[in-house]
């Protein structure tokens, strides 16, 4: 049975990322990140009976919002393979992508995926669970210098030094294997005043490496540009400024250095032309409605 999507997950900046796709009736689309199928189901509403959308998610739990719906295809797959998946399914070219790089609401309140550090539970974070590290194997395996690195790339946390000291200390009494302990663990580090936010950077950084969101959401933009048709649009919501600093470089170069090339001439050749100068980010009533979307930004840019 599929649950209500807005259970599962409330969509972030739905109709301005729809809007922003510019979505033709006999289209073909692609949504990154099916999640809870919010963005999904609106993209449906609005190609015609030969459209087609290909929506991507590596997490067998969002099987269940799948739409009956022909022209829909659910592809269990991280969003890294994006190529290859099309062309498994004899698709070569797109009119749009649109990724929604957020965890869904379902993964921090499903407690028992250790998303979050509310309760305890396993110290998983795994996206696929199907094989793979977890936060734990991070934790414990991971030497000091090599945690601080994640936790001040991932986490932009300060004094990263101390946390993993906290961490690599508490581990050589016992193994960190819950989110209870993780959270004790660091407890000496986590200063009062900030506590949510600290502990919130934290688990973030730890759910980034698990994942490789980085790595996949670098392949991923690569792999845009030899799928995208010409005209067609990259709709990117990011929540995070390693994120967005990636996506915005690249729509405005074509590489992640930001480096815009040119030719003999002295014109630019970045591949794509740059639809929103500034990002778009959600209204204070959406906000307000849906807290989680405080940090989103939204970048879009069309394939020359």
């Amino acid at each position: 049975m599929s649950l209500d999507n807005t259970t599962y997950h409330i969509p972030v900046l739905l109709e301005e990322a729809i809007r922003e796709m510019a979505i033709r009736p006999d289209g073909t689309y692609c949504d990154l990140t099916f999640g809870g199928g919010g963005h999904s189901r609106h993209i449906l509403s609005q190609i015609g009976e030969k459209g087609q959308l290909y929506s991507f998610d590596q997490d067998r739990d969002t099987l269940q919002n799948a739409p009956d719906d022909e022209r829909f295809h659910y592809v269990e797959s991280n969003f890294r393979f994006l190529r290859g998946a099309l062309r498994l399914r004899g698709v070569t070219e797109v009119d749009g992508i649109l990724a929604d790089l957020g965890v869904s609401s379902h993964h921090f309140d499903e407690l028992g995926r250790g998303f979050s550090f509310r309760g305890d539970a396993p110290l998983d974070m795994r996206m696929n669970q199907r094989g793979g590290r977890t936060a734990a194997d991070v934790v414990n395996s991971y030497d000091a210098e090599q945690l601080g690195r994640i936790l001040r790339e991932y986490g932009e946390l300060d004094t990263t030094w101390k946390i993993a000291a906290c961490i690599v200390r508490e581990r050589e009494k016992a193994p960190i294997t819950t989110t209870s302990q993780l959270v004790e663990a660091v407890a000496p580090c986590t200063p009062k005043r900030d506590e949510k936010k600290f502990l919130t950077k934290l688990f973030q950084a730890l759910r980034i490496e698990v994942n490789g969101e980085m790595e996949a959401l670098k392949m991923a933009l690569e792999q845009s540009l030899k799928v995208l048709r010409p005209g067609g649009r990259l709709v990117v919501i990011s929540y995070h400024s390693l994120e967005d600093r990636l996506v915005k470089n690249f729509m405005r170069s074509g590489n992640f250095e930001g480096k815009v090339e040119q030719d003999f001439f002295g014109r630019a050749t970045a591949p794509f032309e740059v639809i929103t100068r500034k990002a778009i980010v959600p209204s204070a009533e959406e906000v307000e409605r849906n807290p989680r979307s405080r940090s989103a930004k939204m970048r879009v840019a069309e394939k020359r």
